[in-house]
């Protein structure tokens, strides 16, 4: 059995008919994992944070100068965001017709969103713990909602939502600029943190999707991202030292799943031995079992909307190649 290729979150182009079409007929084979595709070049609404903002349950938000910010009635931004939704969906509906088997959804975490959309009164919202409080609860219902309408449509999908969180490690330390640029925000208080995520995690799970939390390389909260239940976790691999393996470690030996990004999308793939290798010894060098190879899903390094379309196709397919031969290496 080859082993397991995902490319979750974005790809290059405006059209969702394409894109659908395109995931799964590079990724729409078992076991790979086949993707909702973000359309970022479709202009806001389109972009990962507006894209998570729409699916807020009663926060509404509008598009400003410095980025997104709550609002007290959805206006014309919210309804693009909500256009774009019902597109990507139908035409998801359509590609996925049949399928059944693990389907990727990708989103903004709370504390990368809270990090993100502005108050009111123009300063980010993770300054705020009311803000903070509602985010939380409106992202867990909002996800629970979208989690279904995906299982109504594809009534085969086994949904993994990923959740991704670039801004955790800067909420956790207070490295965040104040809007006048002059200052930071206070860090958020750690278990204030992980009880937030975990809050969403939990949503996730009880609709009946597998959540996974994305986290940037550099002062990843690895121990808090278990301690909030999720069931894997995505970064990418070639930037992490021998902390962050062993961090890795501990992750797989409590269960989680790595999604392991290995696969750069700014340049020709390299070699099929090479994007293996980045995954291989250094797991071998923590001590971790060849066999558990056969677990880890390969994806690219980020998103793909910044690819040439015409090199999507062929980053896949080796990508679908990487993953077979670490398959094969789990055996050694």
């Amino acid at each position: 059995m080859p082993g397991t290729a995902a490319a979750v979150g974005s790809m290059p182009g405006e059209d969702p008919r394409e894109a659908a079409r395109t995931v799964f007929g590079e990724l729409g084979d078992p076991p790979h994992v086949p993707h909702l595709a973000q359309l970022p070049a479709r202009g806001p609404g389109a972009d990962p944070v507006g894209r998570t903002a729409a699916l807020l349950v009663d926060l509404p938000v509008d598009r400003q100068p410095a980025g997104w910010r709550f609002v007290d009635a959805p206006g014309r931004d919210a309804a693009r965001a909500g256009a774009f939704w019902r597109a990507d969906l139908d035409e998801l509906a359509e590609a996925a017709d049949g399928w059944a088997g693990p389907l990727a959804l990708a989103v903004v975490g709370p504390w990368s969103l809270l990090a993100a959309v502005e108050l009111t009164r123009g300063e980010r919202s993770v300054s705020d713990p009311g803000a903070r409080r509602d985010v939380v609860a409106s992202l867990a219902e909002g996800l629970a909602r979208h989690v279904a309408d995906v299982r109504r449509l594809v009534p085969g999908a086994r949904p993994v939502v990923h959740v991704e969180e670039p801004s955790l490690a800067a909420v956790l330390a207070g490295r965040l600029p104040t809007q006048s640029g002059y200052g930071t925000l206070r860090a958020v208080d750690r278990a204030e943190v992980r009880d937030g995520l975990r809050d969403v995690l939990a949503a996730v799970r009880a609709a009946g999707a597998e959540p996974v939390v994305r986290l940037p390389v550099e002062e990843a909260p690895w121990a808090l991202v278990r301690e909030a239940g999720a069931a894997g976790v995505a970064v990418d691999v070639r930037a992490l030292g021998a902390a962050g393996w062993e961090s890795v470690a501990a992750c797989v030996e409590e269960g989680l799943r790595l999604w392991a990004g290995v696969l750069p999308v700014d340049a020709a793939p390299p070699p099929v031995a090479g994007l293996v290798d980045a995954v291989r010894v250094p797991w071998r060098r923590v001590g971790l079992p060849a066999t558990g190879l056969a677990d880890v899903v390969v994806t690219p390094v980020a998103g793909l909307a910044g690819t040439d379309p015409a090199a999507v196709r062929g980053l896949l397919t080796r990508l679908r190649e990487a993953a077979a031969a670490l398959e094969e290496a789990s055996g050694d």
